[in-house]
């Protein structure tokens, strides 16, 4: 039975990192986006990032950043992969891809079948695809959901998530659904905004493994 693969995004504090890791998180999330509520400045990723073991992966989202900042950051954190957020282009991730040996995500704003058919154009650039809801007040985190119907018949070019409005109380669902390899929270474990409760990190990474011990 293949892993079920499960981020937390968005972690702020020391406290909900250490509660990621002993979740069994398989990824973490750190975003450096000013807009953000979850934002954090490099200085502060990078202490955060030193807690992170070794078998736990740590992703830095970022927004449209220039390529100058971007290396600075990945400098700084050290991530093991890079999860673009914005309206980054293929050639952009190319570059990225090529020139070092981060995984490179790409985030998907899905909101009808043809934006998922756009996302080929990452298949050879990207090594996953997040989908998530189509962009609000920022372009993730809003805490809205895609219609998962939109991925029962796609044809996926490359390793995929799935984000967007994902809990507690839904994330078996969306697995036994759409049998999504990976599953990404971030809003819907909160108490406040940027605010993550460690009892629905806890509950979140049990019940994405319960849906797929129970799909075996």
């Amino acid at each position: 039975m293949p892993e079920q693969l499960i981020k937390i995004c968005g972690l702020t504090t020391p406290e909900t990192v250490d509660a990621a890791v002993d979740a069994g998180a398989t990824h973490i999330g750190l975003v450096h986006f000013e807009k953000s509520p979850r934002h954090l400045p490099l200085e502060d990723a990078a202490k955060l990032r030193t807690r992170v073991p070794p078998h736990v992966k740590v992703v830095l989202l970022t927004v449209n950043m220039q390529p100058k900042d971007t290396a600075e950051a990945l400098q700084e954190i050290q991530p093991d992969v890079l999860q673009l957020h914005g309206r980054e282009n293929p050639e952009w991730l190319a570059l990225i891809k090529n020139n070092s040996k981060l995984e490179v995500w790409k985030a998907i704003g899905v909101k009808d079948a043809a934006a998922l058919e756009k996302s080929d154009r990452f298949a050879d650039v990207a090594h996953r695809l997040i989908y998530d809801a189509a962009a609000g007040a920022l372009p993730g985190g809003n805490g809205l959901a895609l219609d998962w119907r939109l991925l029962l018949n796609h044809r996926h070019k490359l390793p995929w998530g799935l984000a967007g409005g994902l809990g507690p109380s839904n994330v078996g669902d969306a697995i036994r659904y759409t049998d999504a390899p990976l599953v990404d929270a971030s809003s819907g474990l909160e108490s406040a905004p940027g605010v993550k409760d460690t009892g629905k990190i806890r509950a979140f990474c049990d019940a994405a493994r319960e849906a797929r011990r129970a799909m075996a």
